[in-house]
């Protein structure tokens, strides 16, 4: 088996189905049904069961799944090492990070960057999503979770207490909330993920149990974006409330844990020269940012 079939055979191992596997492939799903039929024909062994859930492994084929994960690190490490020897200021790098860092600040950064350096290029992906840079999903990830893989390379960027925001309109229409009466009578925007995953959640530690919840979003620009319309109270960096020219509500009121933003990439890469100016630039954007 090469590494072509083994990328197709992994594909499908984890995704399940060929639609959903030639979209990780970026092929078309034919091209990945005659590639699983080919390997098990070559191999003279059946490798996956066809079932209404979908294309699974039999046994022949986990122990093969496994050996070509091994190939993918080989295949990985090989291609982080040969990247971190690049000295060239040129080429592609490229971040992960959330939708409001990356209007706010990253951006930012990457304008400054392309006027010294223009021959780096940037793919810029936006999400809440944990990306895996082990795997090369992305040179560098830009998050508000300290990651504790030793192989990556950490950097702490903001420490930002957070604090609870509304519109002028909205408090016009509603007032001011009570302190110590779960927001009763109030309207809240909600991070969604957090919403669901906590069965007592907070805002700034008040429990939000009296309010009415009328919007929950997944991303923290959305979460910005619906205060700013008066759609409800929410929780956000008071970095961000203070940039967006929002109403503090509770000055002397703060989440007990600060909203801390970590920039992360792979050990391995670390010599190279496109991303130590990629992440000088990224740093620099946010010197001075944080708030009281």
């Amino acid at each position: 088996m090469n590494w072509d079939d083994a990328r197709v055979l992994l594909a499908l191992g984890r995704e399940l189905t060929l639609r959903r596997a030639a979209r990780e492939l970026r092929v078309d799903q034919a091209t990945v049904g005659r590639r699983i039929a080919a390997m098990e024909t070559d191999l003279g062994s059946t490798l996956f069961l066809r079932t209404p859930a979908g294309y699974q492994l039999t046994t022949v084929g986990e122990m093969a799944f496994e050996m070509a994960e091994k190939m993918e690190q080989a295949a990985l490490e090989l291609t982080r090492r040969t990247r971190g020897a690049d000295n060239e200021l040129a080429g592609e790098v490229r971040i992960s990070t959330t939708d409001s860092l990356a209007y706010d600040f990253v951006i930012p950064a990457l304008k400054a960057l392309h006027l010294e350096h223009p021959d780096i290029s940037i793919v810029l992906n936006s999400t809440s999503e944990v990306v895996n840079l082990s795997k090369r999903e992305t040179d560098i990830a830009i998050r508000n979770q300290r990651p504790d893989n030793p192989d990556l390379i950490l950097r702490k960027l903001a420490d930002w207490p957070m604090g609870l925001f509304a519109s002028i309109e909205y408090l016009q229409r509603h007032g001011i909330p009570e302190e110590g009466n779960g927001f009763k009578g109030h309207d809240l925007v909600m991070y969604e993920p957090y919403w669901r995953d906590r069965q007592n959640p907070t805002l700034v530690d008040e429990p939000i149990d009296q309010a009415r919840v009328v919007v929950a979003v997944n991303s923290s620009m959305m979460v910005r974006r619906s205060i700013a319309e008066g759609l409800g109270i929410s929780e956000i960096p008071i970095e961000m409330g203070l940039r967006d020219g929002l109403q503090r509500v509770w000055p002397s009121r703060k989440r007990s844990r600060p909203y801390e933003v970590w920039m992360v990439t792979h050990r391995d890469l670390r010599h190279t020269a496109r991303l130590r100016f990629v992440i000088n630039y990224l740093a620099k954007s946010f010197t001075g940012s944080e708030a009281d």
